[in-house]
């Protein structure tokens, strides 16, 4: 009897390539207030709980702006702005801390369950939360006292990783003492930014109430750059008109984000916490959910290599069963290796195409293109076919031909016209497959 792939069978197998690379590495998660108080938050702590028994370190950073608002509120306390920041005066100070540490103390109890049918079942997280980091204060501004509002001095980052390495999760909150005793309200942004950096974190992780950035029709955006994110901080800073809503906690986090990836680390990614699994889905998935701040894109095209054969061939080979293209052996490919181009996405090849020269007959034949099932919606095949035409040029070749038997209208598209038989180099003439009835297309460079 055969069995049905499910689902699950498929999901599980996507994720099993980022359950090897996310393991042992180091991820700064930045939670605020307003995803604290969200109703998700319970699954939020779940997942952490499950990416904490799948061998990443966590270092978990919370904010509290929307329950410190609330708690000066009902004490009839109000605290003014200067630049973005909250001047904490002495009477703030006890309230702020009062929330902050209620945060804490909640926090740490979620992750110190262990209830049945959650990731946390039958397991015992350690979590850790202490004197990691020393504040300073801020100081005066534009003559404008900041009072008990601070900024970072050191991070104890010795102490910070032989907590991670002893399978601890450390906690860090936005208040933090000094060297002369005092305690400082802190941006939580600042706290979890330079924690990612100067612990060498793989990601920084934030969340916000969209499924990231969203385009201009509702889609998340997948990847930004440094310099699209600063173009964009700018739209947003004229759009955010309080220091509280929803627009400047995202605001803060991109500026962060491209700190964060300037100093060095990898990636940055910004996630709904609203929707369930958000945070699973987006690092153990191909295309995630959310939106990633990268230093350089994910997805690289080069020239293939002969560690490359393995993915080429589980690529190419469900079309090969399907008739689309022509079978080639494992052995084939080793000595053709070289004329193969490879999209690479996080270890995975999600496409491939081979140019094969006859200098003789000014053509060149690009051959066996494929596109991962899970990625041809984009233009990875347009971006296969231009740099075939350079890599052509190159050459000193002016014409470009393939063969096919299902993509005769994208071809078309691309400035492909319909030729016969004889159009084709004598070499490859002589080799041509009347059974599969192969359309020609040629193109002029």
């Amino acid at each position: 009897m055969k069995i049905r792939s499910t689902a699950l069978v498929k999901g599980f197998r996507q994720s099993a390539p980022y359950v090897n690379a996310h393991r042992g590495k180091t991820m700064v998660v930045m939670v605020g207030g307003e995803a604290i108080a969200d109703k998700n938050f319970a699954n939020i702590i779940s997942d952490l709980a499950l990416l904490h028994s799948l061998g990443v370190k966590v270092v978990l950073v919370h904010g509290a702006r929307p329950q410190i608002n609330q708690i000066l509120e009902t004490n009839n306390r109000t605290t003014p702005y200067h630049k973005g920041i909250r001047i904490t005066d002495e009477e703030a100070l006890g309230l702020v801390m009062q929330a902050a540490g209620q945060l804490q103390h909640a926090i740490t109890a979620r992750l110190s369950m262990s209830l049945n049918n959650t990731p946390m079942a039958g397991t015992q997280l350690n979590v850790v939360s202490g004197n990691f980091v020393i504040s300073q204060p801020l100081g005066i501004d534009d003559g404008v006292d900041y009072c008990h509002s601070g900024k970072i001095r050191r991070i104890d980052i010795d102490g910070i990783n032989r907590m991670l390495d002893q399978g601890s999760i450390v906690l860090l909150g936005p208040i933090a003492s000094s060297v002369t005793g005092e305690c400082f309200n802190l941006l939580s942004e600042e706290v979890a930014t330079q924690v990612a950096i100067r612990l060498k974190a793989e990601k920084l992780i934030g969340f916000c109430s969209e499924q990231g950035i969203m385009d201009s029709k509702g889609n998340s955006i997948a990847e930004l750059y440094p310099a699209e994110v600063n173009n964009l901080i700018e739209k947003l800073e004229a759009e955010a008109e309080t220091n509280c809503d929803e627009k400047a906690g995202k605001l803060r986090f991109l500026r962060a984000a491209v700190a964060a990836c300037r100093a060095g680390v990898p990636r940055s990614h910004l996630v709904s916490y609203k929707e369930d699994g958000a945070l699973i889905q987006e690092l153990f998935s191909f295309d995630g959910i959310g939106t990633q701040i990268v230093k350089a894109s994910t997805e690289q095209l080069r020239q293939a290599q002969i560690d490359d054969i393995g993915g080429i061939f589980d690529l190419i080979r469900p079309l090969e069963e399907q008739g689309i293209l022509v079978r080639r052996s494992r052995e084939q490919l080793e000595q053709e290796i070289h004329k193969f181009t490879i999209i690479e996405k996080d270890g995975l090849i999600i496409g491939c195409a081979a140019l094969y020269p006859y200098p003789e007959d000014d053509m060149a034949e690009m051959a066996c293109v494929a596109i991962h099932t899970e990625y041809r919606d984009g233009d990875r095949g347009a971006l296969l076919l231009r740099h075939m035409k350079q890599q052509t040029k190159l050459m000193n070749i002016n014409k470009l031909f393939v063969l096919t038997t299902h993509s005769l209208h994208w071809f078309r598209e691309q400035g492909f016209i319909e030729f016969g038989v004889d159009s084709l180099p004598m070499s490859k003439r002589q080799l041509y497959n009347y059974q599969r009835r192969s359309k020609i297309l040629i193109l002029k460079l």
